[in-house]
């Protein structure tokens, strides 16, 4: 396949991934904690009451400068360029799985089952991240970045995988990290220093970036250790962080994934670029590293540097590196007419995207659809590998209709949107808002980026509280004075004192006080010194 019409193959799949399955989002995950900083960034004077706003991580990382450039040069929102952003590093992401495809002989159709196999996604269990993640956030950046630096490592292009892996550096560091630790390897091996050159280039620029910014973001600990404190809020609030919290079933499910991942790399070694081996087998094999690491550094030795980096997270490359090489390993024993064995590996990439534990019980309906995409991708690869593509395409439809796999909730609603119009309309600018019995909703992440109102605490905005230890100790305040403690009426003159100006209670919870806004779903309050319950 040409390279343009490989090109517009990616971008037809990155546009069919976005559009389709396994999907995006917005303001549902943690766009609710960038949205609300690059408001505040643009302009200081939005949500200058929101500690969430007020207290940013986005020093070491050009996200936010590349965002706000796009929205200045375009005129357009940020939801529209972080969308772009997101639409074109997915396509470069499955370019590269391409590139990584040809490399092992395949044709073009082939090639293209085993790319859009790949393109399905998985939900990483335990450490919460996605192969292909759903909002536009930095990591959702970097991994497709990262994919296309290993498609050019495999086709040898290494200075173009250098840019590649320094512009995944560039968007997201910790991410990039399992990359450069094996391309660096590579390139000292096989004497190429200047492939390293655009990784230099990037710390020096995200060195300048940060200092820049002066007070706008905050540095890592880099020596520090936790204390009990930090380490209570940390086990509360992110708790995917600490790998003595997982179930496990889950780790048992890593383990599997990585001896699936091993036995199909043995299987189609010899038609692996050397690159592409080492690149595979090394980022996966640090994915399952970070499990011991992360235990030892974080739970035996407190350093405070880890929950920031979250090595965890690593492991999102096993997964990754399973379905590859599986969806390879498949299509090359249907190559050879092994049919049988092609459908067992077809099916075991397919099972990520549809199961994200491996070791919880399979529902009958979604192991019949696993079973049968494997065998349709299998046939067709045997019998009509010009056609098998089509066989993957299906995979993107079968999937969340006959499997019945929802990736993610819906939850904007015509009330909140009603709440939140109403706020940036008709409140002060300054106004802090208090969802006061929701405790775990998303609802107030959303309306803190619609509205542009301040949100005194939420559950979603606690999000920072590995990052920044200042942060969570305030959100750990704020969170056992308000949602912690549970919503009752007579609190109202405790969040006056707090600096809540307004509370919004389900109508579950009505207040014998008019309200300043009511629909269906919320009724918002006006706090102060002179509300009085009857």
């Amino acid at each position: 396949m040409k390279s343009l019409a490989a090109g517009a193959a990616a971008v037809a799949i990155a546009l069919l991934t976005f559009f389709w399955f396994p999907g995006h989002t917005w303001l549902q995950q943690d766009t609710q904690i960038y949205a609300p900083i690059l408001e505040h960034m643009r302009d200081p004077a939005v949500l200058r009451n929101d500690v969430l706003a007020q207290q940013p991580h986005v020093a070491f990382t050009l996200y936010d400068e590349a965002t706000l450039l796009l929205r200045n040069t375009t005129g357009l929102g940020f939801r529209q360029v972080l969308f772009f952003q997101q639409i074109a590093t997915r396509a470069l992401g499955i370019w590269g799985l391409w590139l990584m495809a040809a490399s092992l002989g395949l044709d073009a159709g082939p090639a293209l089952l085993v790319t859009a196999l790949c393109s399905l996604g998985a939900a990483i269990a335990g450490p919460s991240v996605l192969t292909f993640e759903y909002e536009p956030t930095p990591r959702a950046f970097a991994v497709p970045l990262l994919m296309c630096a290993v498609g050019l490592a495999a086709d040898r292009r290494y200075v173009a995988s250098g840019v590649a892996g320094a512009a995944a550096f560039l968007y997201h560091p910790p991410t990039a990290l399992a990359f450069w630790v094996v391309f660096l390897a590579i390139l000292a091996v096989r004497r190429k220093p200047w492939g390293a050159a655009p990784l230099a280039a990037a710390i020096a620029i995200l060195a300048i970036a940060a200092r820049a910014q002066g007070g706008a973001g905050a540095a890592p600990i880099m020596f520090a250790r936790l204390d009990p404190m930090d380490e209570q809020v940390q086990r509360f609030r992110a708790a995917y962080v600490w790998i003595s919290t997982w179930p496990l079933s889950t780790i048992e499910h890593h383990l599997i994934v990585f001896a699936v991942a091993l036995a199909a790399f043995w299987r189609i070694r010899q038609a692996m670029p050397a690159g592409l081996k080492l690149l595979l087998l090394g980022m996966a094999s640090l994915g399952m590293a970070s499990m011991p690491v992360s235990w030892l550094l974080l739970e035996h030795w407190k350093w405070a540097l880890v929950p920031q980096v979250q090595p965890l997270r690593m492991l999102l490359f096993t997964t990754l590196a399973m379905q590859f090489l599986a969806a390879a390993a498949g299509v090359l024993a249907a190559r050879r007419g092994r049919v049988w064995e092609a459908v067992v590996w077809l099916a075991a990439a397919c099972v990520p995207p549809v199961q994200a534990v491996a070791t919880e019980a399979f529902p009958l309906r979604r192991a019949t659809v696993i079973v049968a995409l494997g065998a349709v991708a299998a046939l067709a690869a045997w019998r009509a590998p010009r056609l098998s593509p089509a066989a993957a395409l299906a995979a993107f439809f079968a999937i969340p209709t006959l499997a019945g796999v929802v990736n993610y909730p819906h939850l904007h609603t015509a009330e909140l949107a009603q709440l939140s119009d109403w706020a940036r309309s008709s409140t002060p600018r300054d106004a802090v808002f208090l969802f006061a019995d929701t405790r775990r909703s998303l609802d107030p992440g959303i309306f803190r980026a619609e509205a542009l109102r301040a949100v005194y605490v939420d559950w979603k905005g606690g999000g920072q509280v590995n990052y920044l230890k200042g942060f969570a100790a305030e959100w750990w305040f704020r969170w056992q004075q308000t949602l912690g403690a549970g919503f009752r009426p007579g609190d109202l003159p405790k969040y006056d004192g707090l600096g809540i100006t307004f509370v919004v209670v389900e109508p579950r919870n009505r207040l014998p006080l008019p309200a300043a806004f009511e629909n269906r779903k919320y009724l918002a309050y006006a706090v102060g010194p002179r509300v009085q319950l009857p």
